[in-house]
């Protein structure tokens, strides 16, 4: 007996194809678990408040550059979002993944994608059009991200006091 990727070549390599894609995908991905296993090399903490509504960052940077973290946001009549962020500086603006829960629901995870501006000592929270696709949100490209007409501007405190 034959194979059916014998007979049908093109099938079979399209398949080698994808699986060297997703093999090459899986090696370069990085793990956000182990970024937060690793000691970072500084760790600062802000926070920004907005009317009843606060939020809580613990930043972390690591060896390679990269940042990771811890975010609580508490706004005024919704459940509390507790999470981690993971990602690294382009220029002065700090592109993170936000993963979070949101309430009593330990089960069900979100992701979000943030922009935060560095201005000076402050850290300043942007506004972008977001988009999702097969499960993944981003923003969108070529669609600027306003720092200006925000609510949420970080200010640095004491790692103690951000709770």
């Amino acid at each position: 007996t034959q194979f059916i990727f014998m007979k049908k070549p093109l099938l079979f390599c399209l398949l080698l194809v994808f699986i060297g894609l997703v093999s090459c995908k899986k090696a370069n991905a990085v793990d956000p678990n182990k970024l937060q296993d690793e000691k970072p090399i500084s760790t600062k903490c802000y926070q920004a408040l907005y009317e009843n509504d606060t939020i809580d960052l613990e930043m972390n940077t690591l060896k390679n550059g990269k940042i990771s973290g811890n975010m609580v946001m508490s706004f005024l009549n919704m459940p509390k979002k507790i999470g981690k962020i993971n990602g690294e500086f382009r220029g002065d603006t700090l592109f993170v993944d936000y993963s979070f829960i949101q309430g009593a629901n330990k089960d069900r995870k979100f992701k979000n994608p943030m922009a935060i501006l560095k201005k000076g000592d402050t850290l300043v929270l942007g506004n972008g059009k977001i988009e999702s696709h097969l499960g993944v949100s981003y923003f969108v490209k070529g669609e600027p991200i306003d720092f200006d007409k925000v609510k949420y501007k970080f200010t640095s405190v004491d790692c103690g006091d951000a709770e």
